[in-house]
C-alpha cells in the first residue's frame, strides 16, 4: 500500500490538525542539524509560509511550489534560492512521512549555481605587504592565521586560547569547522605561532577558555568576536592597502590559503584535508580555476595575430 496520502486526505488532516505555520514549527523541532542550519531552515520555511499567506494559498499544490521558486529567483541569489527550496522539499517530505500532507515539492529543483569562485585570492607578495603594514598584534596574528591555516570566519570566532596547543609534536590550532562539533588539528607555521604568542603575551587575565581573538571595542572589550566583526576587520586591512574591491573579502584569505597550497604543488587530497572540505569536488573547483587561469590558448592566439 502506498504510504503517500492523497491530496484530499491531506487537506482533511491539515484542517483537523493545525496550520502550515504550526506544522513548520513542528518540522523545525524535528530537525537534527546544527544550530546554524536550524536558523537557516527556520528563516527559509517562514519565508515560504509568508508566501502562502500573501497569495491566499491554503492547500498548496505542485504548481504553487514552482510559482514560489520563480518568485524567489526574481529577488534572491541562486544560492539563497537553493537553500530555501531545499528547506521546502525537506518540509514536505517530513509532512508526508508524518501523514500530514502530500509531498507536492518532490523532485522540484532549486536554482542552478555557478560553482566558480566569486572571490579573488591574494598573491604571496600581497599577503607579505599586508602583514608588514598591520600594526595591531591581534589583527596581524589573526590575518596570518587565516591565510596560513585557511580558517573560516566562524572557525576564528570559535577558537579559544587552549586551542593553540601541541599535537604529534607540532603546534596546532584545534579548529571547530562549519557544521561540526568536534575539533580538527591544523598545523601552525612557526612564524604564525610567534605572532600568536606575541599577541597573547600582551593580553591580561587570560584563561584557557577565553577567546583566542578578542574584541577591542568599548561595548564588548575582551569579549568574543563575531563573524561580522572578523569580516569587517579583514576588509579594513585590505582597504588600507588599496585592495578595495567587492571580490576581496575575509573569505579571500581562505581562498588564498587553498590556492597557494595548490600552486606550491600540494596534492588535491592533502589540500582537501588542509581546507577541511567535505568533498574533493570542492577542492577541484580551486584546481579548475587555476587550470583556466594558466591556459595558454589566448597567448597562442594573440601571438599568431599580432606577431
Amino acid at each position: 500500500m502506498n504510504t503517500a496520502i492523497t491530496s484530499a486526505a491531506a487537506q482533511t488532516a491539515l484542517t483537523e490538525r493545525t496550520s502550515f505555520e504550526s506544522l513548520s514549527a513542528g518540522w523545525i523541532e524535528y530537525l537534527q542539524v546544527s544550530a546554524t542550519s536550524v536558523k537557516d531552515y527556520t528563516r527559509a520555511v517562514r519565508q515560504f509560509v509568508r508566501y502562502l499567506a500573501e497569495h491566499s494559498v491554503s492547500r498548496p499544490q505542485r504548481s504553487d511550489i514552482i510559482a514560489y521558486k520563480e518568485s524567489l529567483k526574481a529577488s534572491k541569489k541562486p544560492a539563497t534560492v537553493q537553500l530555501y527550496m531545499t528547506a521546502v522539499r525537506l518540509f514536505f517530505r517530513w509532512l508526508e512521512t508524518e501523514h500530514l500532507y502530500e509531498d507536492v515539492a518532490k523532485d522540484i529543483k532549486g536554482a542552478k549555481i555557478d560553482r566558480s569562485h566569486k572571490k579573488d585570492y591574494l598573491t604571496a607578495e600581497q599577503v607579505k605587504a599586508l602583514l608588514r603594514a598591520v600594526t595591531s598584534p591581534r589583527d596581524k596574528a589573526m590575518l596570518a592565521a587565516m591565510v596560513c591555516c585557511g580558517l573560516r570566519c566562524i572557525e576564528v570566532v570559535r577558537l579559544n586560547v587552549e586551542d593553540l596547543t601541541v599535537s604529534a609534536g607540532h603546534t596546532v590550532l584545534m579548529v571547530q569547522g562549519k557544521g561540526h562539533e568536534e575539533r580538527t588539528p591544523v598545523k601552525v607555521p612557526q612564524a604564525v605561532e610567534r605572532l600568536l604568542r606575541q599577541y597573547l603575551s600582551e593580553r591580561k587575565d587570560i584563561t584557557e577558555k577565553a577567546p583566542l581573538f578578542t574584541a577591542a571595542g568599548n561595548r564588548n572589550i575582551s569579549g568574543r568576536l563575531t563573524t561580522r566583526s572578523v569580516s569587517r576587520i579583514i576588509k579594513e586591512l585590505f582597504r588600507a592597502e588599496g585592495l578595495d574591491t567587492p571580490r576581496l573579502t575575509a573569505h579571500s584569505t581562505r581562498h588564498t590559503a587553498v590556492t597557494l597550497a595548490l600552486l606550491a604543488g600540494q596534492s588535491l587530497e592533502a589540500v582537501k584535508d588542509f581546507a577541511r572540505h567535505a568533498s574533493l569536488s570542492t577542492t577541484l573547483i580551486y584546481a579548475h580555476d587555476l587550470e583556466h587561469a594558466n591556459n595558454q590558448c589566448s597567448d597562442a592566439v594573440g601571438a599568431a595575430i599580432f606577431a
